[in-house]
């Protein structure tokens, strides 16, 4: 049972107050003023505190001021409780840190509204989300009910790519972020002279598509469906609504994002200092996550190239060497990776003929 501090100086609101949220079933402990709210509010750790705005002795501002600078109360949710309307007075409450902001009268709908969306964005915050579909589906099924928003999302659209077809060109406005549900995706530069970099490549469960986003800028790069694909798209605006309305509620949803921009440091730090022979061999290691049933890497030398990052007769030139070596076997254009630990350790130690 969820534990709730109501701290209200009037005896009549207070009283009304706990009997509605005992009848919600929560556990209420009520104090008649700041001090004594501080005090059980130390004492109790409730999940959740209601708290009136003027009150004697010390007023909400000042009770929410002293348990969000203290490490045992600073995380619990707040709700304030008050006659003001002035945008000035809210403004300041949720400056302090307060959760929500209730203005009297209210009824017990809004008020038990407000109790169930904080509990759940607290929920939300804790919980770690699956990088799939069903984890996606998860996610955006928690914000809309924290949120209070039943459209969130609901235009999101599963989009079929045939190979080669492309999701979006540099220059272009992005306008949605991207979730791969099946297939592969890559991501790459083009430079004026016509050669293409292969920066990424994107496989089920994984999310791409949102600097551009968040920086406010252009695509940068261009996106093509390495394999006949299925691609979700997710509106800008829903993107945006989970990231600046409510930071608490995107927190599983960035935690989901953030290893992608890690990822590609390494492989622009990687580009400049391994030599090719490195490079190539850590593309075929990404490149394993598109082999087939029987383990064969379906990846034509042109894209391979672009991975790596140099022209395609070097590559075959390293991928020559990898077979003799018996790293690797080729038979035409198909690519089976027979020691991978030997090509990590070509990444690794800077093996360079």
């Amino acid at each position: 049972m969820k534990k709730i501090l109501l701290i209200e100086d009037n005896t009549e609101v207070r009283e009304n107050i706990q009997e509605i949220l005992e009848l919600a079933h929560y556990q209420v402990t009520s104090a008649k003023n700041g001090r004594e709210g501080v005090e059980l509010a130390q004492q109790e750790k409730p999940d959740l505190i209601i708290c009136d705005i003027m009150m004697p002795e010390l007023d909400g501002y000042g009770v929410l001021h002293i348990l969000s600078k203290r490490a045992e109360t600073a995380g619990i949710p707040f709700i304030f409780l008050t006659a003001k309307t002035e945008k000035a007075d809210i403004r300041k409450g949720m400056n302090l840190g307060a959760d929500d902001y209730l203005t009297k009268p209210f009824d017990d709908t809004d008020l038990l509204n407000a109790i169930e969306a904080r509990f759940q964005k607290v929920s939300m915050q804790k919980k770690l989300y699956e990088s799939t579909p069903e984890g996606l589906d998860e996610f955006i099924h928690d914000a809309q009910k924290a949120l209070n928003i039943k459209d969130l999302c609901r235009d999101k659209k599963i989009k079929s790519l045939k190979k080669k077809t492309e999701l979006f060109a540099e220059g272009e406005t992005p306008l949605n972020v991207f979730f791969v549900k099946a297939g592969s995706m890559k991501v790459f530069k083009s430079h004026p002279d016509g050669k293409e970099l292969i920066t990424s490549i994107y496989h089920a469960n994984d999310f791409f598509g949102f600097e551009p986003i968040l920086e406010g800028t252009l695509y940068a790069e261009s996106a093509v469906a390495m394999q006949d694909s299925e691609v979700v798209a997710i509106p800008k605006h829903d993107f945006m609504l989970l990231l600046q309305s409510h930071p608490d509620v995107s927190h599983g949803f960035i935690s989901l994002l953030c290893k992608k921009v890690a990822e590609k440091e390494k492989q622009l730090l990687h580009l400049a200092y391994n030599s090719v022979r490195q490079r190539t061999a850590e593309a075929l290691l990404k490149a394993q996550q598109l082999k087939d049933a029987n383990e064969v890497i379906q990846i034509s030398r042109d894209d391979l190239a672009k991975m790596v990052g140099t022209a395609p007769e070097s590559v075959i030139r390293v991928l020559s060497d990898f077979k003799d070596e018996k790293l690797i076997e080729i038979d035409g254009g198909k690519i089976k990776i027979t020691q991978p630990g030997k090509l990590e350790k070509v990444v690794r130690w800077s093996v360079a003929r």
